[in-house]
Parts: C-alpha cells; structure tokens; sequence
C-alpha cells in the first residue's frame, strides 16, 4: 500500500500571486502547441523542453524518439516532458548524483516552474520517491492539480513569474539556484577550486604582444646592468695656480 502524499501548507510565493506584467526581455516566453505551429516553430519547442529539463543537451542525449511522436502528434508535450524526466540522461545526471531532497527540489523546479514551498513539501515528494520510485514521483508531478492548471496538456513548463514588479532584477534561473551537482558531489569532482595567487597577472592581447627582436623584449636584461665608472674629480678654481699650468714656449736667443 502506497503511502499518502504528505501535507503542505503552500507559502505564499509571488507565482501563486495574480498580477500585471508587461512584456520584456526577462519574461520566459511560452510554448504550447494549442496553436497550429510550423515546422520551425515545433524545432523552437524541442529545443526549450531540452534547456528547461536538462538545460543542454548534446547530441548524444536527445531523444529522437520522442522528438518524433510529437512532431507526428502521437503524444502531447506533457508525455515528451515525462519521457525527458523518466529518461538515462536525467536520471543518471540528475536522480544518480543527488540525494532525494535535492532532486525533489531540482525536479519540482523543472516541471512545476518554482521553487519548493518549504522543507516540509521536499520531505513529501521524497517519501514518494523513497515508496514509488522515480516513475512514480514524475507520474504524480504530472497528474497534479497545479500541473495541470499551469501548463496542461499542451504548454512547456517554465519559470513562471520570474519578473517581479518593483524590482530591478527578477528571480535568478533554476539551473544557476540548483546546479546539477550538489556541494558533496562537487568536492569528489575536485571542483570548484579555490587557487590563491599572490602576483597579479595582467592580460596581454595577441597582437599587442611584442615581436622578435624588439627592443622592449631587452629591457630587463638593460635594467639589470650595474655598470661601475670612475666618479670626476672635483677640483676648485683656486687651487689652481695658472702661471705653473699654462705651458708656455721659449725662444731660441731670448733670454
């Protein structure tokens, strides 16, 4: 017997907050197939399920598959997002390298566009992962209440209400809150490394930098040079007695 999905009171985030927004740059663009879309517009769509669930995907890691069943619109976008979440690449990137905390909370950002409501909504959706397994946490991320009244059957989960009126700058990114790897996972990688440098290194461009047999390229070989010379003697005028050195000439018959 399946153990219940734990309670949570939702806090109040600024997503569950009806507002005005104007349109801009920051403001995530939506992707639904509701619309009749062109061909190029479908490709923009794979494209954005991959950044958002995976945040890159290599060649390797595309799903052509699935990339073909909703181009021939055998499924919806909500089974391409479950066959992205269910698939080697996000398990093994993600479910393999994190604990059930973490990935409850990178997953939930993912599929329900925010970030957890507090530790007691992770401690639930661990214990479904822990009692249903990775199958069966996606399964109920998807049938939930607040999937399906986002994003339904048709629209690309995204960050939802990422542009806050009244402030200059908006959320920040899930993958930039949550990168892949978690702090213990980052330390057996050996990254990142902390390399302190006590000389300041200066960035000189490729054709700044000078050429054989320049001149500058001799400067500290000049400025090395200790040349040792003979200091000049100071001698005062009136030590001098004129008449004994200025040589003179004699006259042959003069005497």
């Amino acid at each position: 017997m399946a153990i219940p999905l734990l309670e949570y009171s939702p806090s109040s985030q600024n997503q569950r907050v009806v507002g005005y927004e104007v349109p801009g740059e920051e403001r995530p663009r939506v992707y639904s197939t509701e619309n009749l879309l062109s061909t190029t517009e479908l490709d923009e769509l794979i494209e954005a399920a991959y950044r958002q669930i995976f945040f890159h995907a290599f060649a390797a890691d595309r799903e052509r598959f699935l990339e073909s069943q909703l181009r021939s619109g055998q499924i919806t976008v909500r089974d391409f997002v479950r066959g992205l979440l269910l698939s080697n690449t996000y398990k093994r990137s993600f479910y393999d390298l994190n604990s059930n905390y973490r990935f409850v909370e990178q997953t939930v950002q993912r599929v329900l566009g925010r970030d957890v409501y507090d530790n007691r909504e992770k401690l639930a959706w661990s214990i479904v992962v822990a009692t249903k397994g990775l199958k069966g946490f996606v399964d109920d991320l998807l049938n939930s209440d607040e999937y399906l009244e986002a994003f339904g059957y048709d629209t690309l989960p995204y960050q939802r209400r990422r542009v806050l009126p009244g402030r200059t700058e908006g959320e920040r990114p899930f993958n930039i809150k949550s990168p892949r790897y978690d702090e213990y996972y980052r330390g057996k990688l050996g990254f990142p490394q902390v390399v302190w440098q006590t000389i300041v290194r200066s960035y000189v461009p490729q054709d700044k930098q000078p050429k054989a047999g320049n001149p500058s390229q001799f400067l500290d070989m000049a400025q090395s040079i200790n040349p040792r010379v003979n200091q000049p003697q100071q001698i005062s005028a009136l030590n001098i007695d004129i008449a004994q050195s200025v040589p003179y000439r004699k006259i042959s018959g003069v005497s």
